[in-house]
């Protein structure tokens, strides 16, 4: 699935219908983050375990001697919470895959009984879980066949150029990056995720989670004698060498405000660069407001249909209120089969 389906599935029936789910992926692709942001659209609470590093008794309760001589299991932590859980909760048990047999199987119990050693689970408690995969060279040994049979469906993150963009747009990543990550999108080997698991401790691999590392390090203005060094570290050389050339293409366009104050007259770049026009539609939407989207929109229909469109689409992700603005809505019903 693709992250935007994902989060919807997640959000629309699995969470609601307290279906146990496991997520895998590679590294870098998001699964933490799409089933934080689904719990939270669900209005769930979110409990975060880390089998990896856990112990069996965490999940079947401390061994205790009371008063009458016999031992019983006593719930603390992660079990103590599942048990009382008063709300509607996540129970996220992340990079599962690494976690010792031993804790995969008290987990398993958790999974399908939804009781261990006379503790009863909450009804109020989902399960859901993500893992890497064996060749992801990411410390996965496997998971035991009973515990993924305890899951309602596995699914397959697979990383998405347009997903990703509109996760950035929202989350304030870069403009010149997100237009870098649409034009390599159309290229023969997307750049977004090149990953090449290696025990070679310099050689990291472009991935949604690098690339967004490098945003924050795009916006952190650090001094441009180690720039590309810091970039090199998080996606590797190959992609930051075409990253760079990129960034380049966006440092030479004309200001998009000059072109955005004179939207019928202006001199618009060649129509038969690619990366001239995806670098230049992310600019002009970066300096849109309520004040000059009128002037956008008309310029947006210079450009050919799908960089107009996308234009469009870009300034309303990035600031809602947009689309109440008469001359959007003008624009809407004229386009109404454009708008997916």
């Amino acid at each position: 699935m693709r992250p935007k389906e994902l989060q919807e599935f997640l959000k629309n029936v699995a969470i609601p219908n307290r279906w146990p789910v496991l997520v895998t992926s590679s590294p870098g692709c998001g699964k933490t983050d799409i089933i934080t942001e689904a719990t939270k659209a669900c209005g769930f609470n979110l409990i975060v375990s880390h089998p990896v590093v856990s112990d069996p008794t965490d999940f079947k309760g401390m061994p205790f001697i009371n008063t009458d001589g016999e031992a019983e299991f006593i719930p603390f932590n992660d079990l103590k919470q599942l048990v009382q859980a008063n709300k509607p909760t996540v129970f996220f048990l992340d990079d599962l895959g690494q976690a010792p047999s031993s804790v995969q199987a008290a987990a398993m119990q958790l999974l399908l009984a939804r009781q261990i050693n006379g503790h009863k689970i909450s009804d109020e408690v989902t399960f859901l879980a993500a893992t890497n995969r064996r060749q992801d060279k990411a410390g996965v040994s496997g998971i035991l066949e009973p515990v993924k049979s305890r899951f309602r469906t596995i699914i397959d993150l697979k990383p998405d150029e347009d997903d990703w963009c509109e996760w950035a747009l929202s989350h304030n990543m870069p403009l010149e990056l997100i237009a870098f990550i649409r034009w390599t999108a159309n290229k023969k080997d997307p750049i977004l995720y090149s990953f090449n698991p290696s025990l070679d401790i310099q050689n990291n691999s472009p991935c949604p989670r690098t690339f967004a590392f490098v945003g924050d390090m795009m916006k952190a203005k650090m001094n441009q004698s180690y720039f590309v060094e810091v970039v090199k570290g998080a996606i590797g050389e190959a992609a930051t060498t075409t990253l760079m050339g990129f960034i380049r293409i966006c440092s030479e366009l004309p200001n998009p405000l000059d072109l955005i104050a004179d939207p019928e007259k202006c001199k618009l770049p060649a129509s038969n660069r690619p990366d001239i026009l995806y670098a230049l539609t992310s600019a002009i939407a970066g300096k849109a407001n309520k004040k000059n989207f009128g002037n956008i929109i008309r310029l947006s229909e210079r450009l050919p249909k799908e960089f107009g469109l996308m234009l469009i689409q870009d300034c309303i992700i990035m600031d809602e209120l947009l689309a109440d603005i008469e001359a959007f809505q003008k624009w809407s019903e004229k386009n109404v089969d454009l708008i997916p």
